[in-house]
């Protein structure tokens, strides 16, 4: 590790700070490569129920680091499969929730809809401003907003490259929840203190079934639920999560 991310642990929640604070935190190939290892070992540590990530106070996260890629050829890009590392991430079943302070642009804004869900300040910004640089979003930025935000607004912020101001990103459907500025990383780590406090297989579940409503038809998408549904009863925190409110008590996931 580099120290270009922050790792701290309290009880079941990792916090990763990413910290490349004068350059906005932009995404070059050894933050990226560093970022996909830590979760990629926190996902298999199953001490942890859920990851927050994070930047700086004026930037969640730039973009990508155009000073890495601006002479490289399409032969180059192809051959690298460049930004295709970025799959692992997606595929780590622990919850991850954005914590968003300032600037979530390019490759900033598809890490942030790379995770579950976002949490941001009052002051954020979001866009997705490639074509200014004469390229397209490569990291899911066409296909993740779109599905997130609608053809219509994610057109308009690919086409214009212009950046949505929170309250917008969150009338959107871009971010879950909007605070004060001050309040974005207390508010993203209750909201995973609580999402970690339940049981381990159903929230994996639950996330896999929500991210299945994506890809499949509505018919496929119900089946798909109700074998999870099914699939839990085979486990141990289906019973304890039951019994417990028959009993009216808190449950004992862990």
């Amino acid at each position: 590790m580099s120290g270009l991310i922050e790792i701290t642990r309290k009880d079941r929640v990792a916090l990763l700070r990413l910290n490349r604070p004068e350059q906005l935190n932009a995404l070059n190939e050894a933050l990226a490569a560093e970022l996909i290892a830590a979760v990629t070992d926190l996902d298999a540590d199953s001490s942890v129920g859920c990851i927050v990530i994070t930047g700086s106070e004026r930037a969640f996260a730039a973009g990508a680091d155009i000073s890495e890629m601006v002479n490289m050829s399409a032969e180059e890009m192809s051959e690298k499969d460049y930004f295709g590392e970025w799959m692992q991430f997606v595929t780590a079943r622990t919850p991850k929730i954005a914590a968003v302070q300032g600037y979530a642009l390019g490759g900033g804004c598809e890490l942030m809809m790379m995770c579950d869900f976002a949490i941001a300040g009052q002051g954020a910004k979001f866009g997705q401003p490639e074509v200014k640089l004469g390229v397209v979003a490569a990291i899911g930025g066409t296909q993740r907003m779109t599905k997130l935000i609608g053809r219509a607004r994610a057109m308009d912020m690919h086409l214009t490259g212009r950046m949505m101001d929170a309250e917008e990103a969150l009338s959107a459907g871009l971010i879950a929840r909007v605070v004060p500025d001050e309040d974005v990383l207390p508010e993203a780590l209750k909201a995973a203190a609580l999402v970690s406090d339940y049981s381990r297989p159903a929230v994996r579940l639950a996330r896999e079934a929500v991210m299945r409503a994506e890809e499949s038809s509505l018919s496929e998408g119900l089946l798909y639920e109700r074998r999870m549904f099914h699939k839990l009863f085979g486990t141990k925190d289906q019973l304890e999560g039951m019994t417990a409110f028959l009993e009216k008590r808190v449950p004992n996931f862990w």
